[in-house]
Order: C-alpha cells, then structure tokens, then sequence
C-alpha cells in the first residue's frame, strides 16, 4: 500500500524532528488524532530514535550533510578509478570532515536543550562517516526518519535492518562503471598527473635556470672588474719598466763618468806625488 507507506513515512519524518523527551507522547498523540485505525497503529509502533541519530537528523535537515555527500561521490569515483593517491588525499578529508559535522550536530543538539554524551558523540561520528562511505546509509540518514546509530567497516554493507523508522530509503548505489569507462578514467587521472609532474619539473628547472643566470652575472661583473684591474695593473707595469730602463741607462752613464773621474783622480794624485818628492830632494 504506497499510499499508506508515504503517509506513515510523513508522520515517522515529523516525530523523529522532535526531541527524543518529546517523541512518546507526541507520537500516542498522533496515533490518537488519526482516523485511519491502520495507520494509527502502525504509528503507534514507531520507535523512538536515540539521541546520537536524533543529533544526525538535525544535521541532515539543517543541510549539513551536502559537502559529506559530495565528498562521498569523490571517494566512489577515486575507488572506481583506482586512484591511491586521491584516495588517501579524500581520506584525510573524511576523517577531518567527519570530526568537524560530529561536533556541529552535537551543537545543534545541546543549542535544543538535549545533552550529548561522550558515547553519543562517537555513535554520531561513525553515523556520518557510514553515510559517507555507503549510498544506502546516505539515503537512510537524508530520510530523517533515523532511530539508531550507523557503523561501516568500509567493506560489507551497512546494516539498516531497524535503523530507520517507516519504510526503507531507496539507496541503490549507481551501477559500477564499465572496464572501458574506468580504462578511460584511469588513462584521464594518468595523463593528468603526466601534466602536473611536468609542470612541477619545468618549474624546478625554470627555478634552476634563474639561480644560474644570477650566478652567471654575478661571476660575468666580477671578471669585468678583474679585467678592468688587470690593464690597470698592465699599464703600471709597462710605465715600470720603462723607468727602470731608463734608469739602469742613467747608472750607466754615471758609471762612465765615474771611472773616467776616478782615472782623473788617479793621474792627479801621482803627479802630486811626484811633487812632493821633488820637493823634498831640494830640501
């Protein structure tokens, strides 16, 4: 009966937005008011969600799932790629995500006077990472219509035998893609990469070259400086030498002129000599 299933559906979505103090009475409330005596007592059997995925459902109907839900999109399609890399890069990401949606729900929680526990706040957190990992837990928890905490081992399905109050959620995961979409993904996330290692090399060697081009002008002024020092130098060299060659022909004209002095000298003397002998023969 469809009919009764979205009736029963609507009114199991109303009561689990309740806080869960308030669900019992509510509920016998609503089982009392409705005059369908079916739909009466399948609402009298609705169970009372618990506090962890009250808190999930309040998150869920504040909108705070949408960025965990494309997150779970991504996962499935690094998985079906076969992406290590991009797996671990949105594993990260799920975990922080995780943790950070598990203290807003908590909040959202205590903001309407429902206190959270410690062993709540761990049930909220593996709620929401079991709707990222698994299509059908999403569809569970985006019914608002959760009354018990969520677990995914990442492997088997996740169980929602009772997890979810009225019917079951559609939450058939998309078909798997087929060996030619996952060769062309594949080839896509390889040509991909290709192109940022290239770029990151032609990058490093960009930085190189700059490096050597810096180094290269620097050496290319130091030699220019050197060479301008060197003709420098040169040129006293040559003015040098050119005094020394002068000067060595200066001594050797003072040579010349003092060994014909000294010849002078020499003569003078004996002839003095000779004078005094002279002299003293006289006498």
């Amino acid at each position: 009966m469809p009919a009764r299933d979205d009736a029963i559906d609507a009114v199991a979505a109303d009561l689990a937005a309740l806080p869960p103090a308030e669900f019992t009475a509510a509920r016998n409330a609503r089982a009392s008011a409705e005059g369908d005596r079916g739909l009466a007592a399948q609402i009298k059997t609705l169970p009372k969600p618990q506090v962890s995925a009250w808190a999930v459902t309040l998150l869920a109907r504040e909108g705070g799932l949408g960025e965990a839900l494309e997150l779970s999109a991504a996962l499935r399609e690094a998985q079906d790629g076969l992406d290590a890399p991009e797996l671990a890069v949105l594993g990260r990401q799920r975990r922080a995500l995780v943790s950070a949606l598990a203290r807003q729900a908590a909040d959202l929680a205590r903001a309407r006077g429902v206190a959270v526990s410690t062993a709540a706040s761990g049930e909220i957190e593996r709620t929401i990472d079991a709707a990222i990992r698994d299509p059908a837990a999403a569809a569970a928890v985006r019914s608002g219509r959760l009354v018990r905490p969520l677990v995914a081992d990442g492997i088997d399905p996740v169980d929602l035998d009772g997890a979810v109050s009225g019917s079951l959620p559609d939450g058939t995961p998309p078909p798997p893609r087929s060996r030619d979409d996952l060769a062309e993904r594949r080839a896509r996330k390889e040509a991909e990469r290709a192109v940022r290692e290239a770029e990151r090399e032609a990058a490093t060697a960009t930085r190189e070259l700059t490096r050597i081009d810096e180094k290269l002008g620097q050496a290319r002024e130091r030699a220019d400086l050197v060479a301008e020092r060197l003709a420098g130098l040169r040129a006293d060299l040559a003015r040098l030498e050119a005094e020394e060659a002068e000067r060595r022909e200066g001594i050797a004209a003072l040579e010349d002129e003092r060994r014909a002095a000294a010849s002078v000298a020499r003569d003078a003397e004996k002839k003095a000599e000779r004078a005094r002998r002279m002299r003293g023969s006289e006498t």
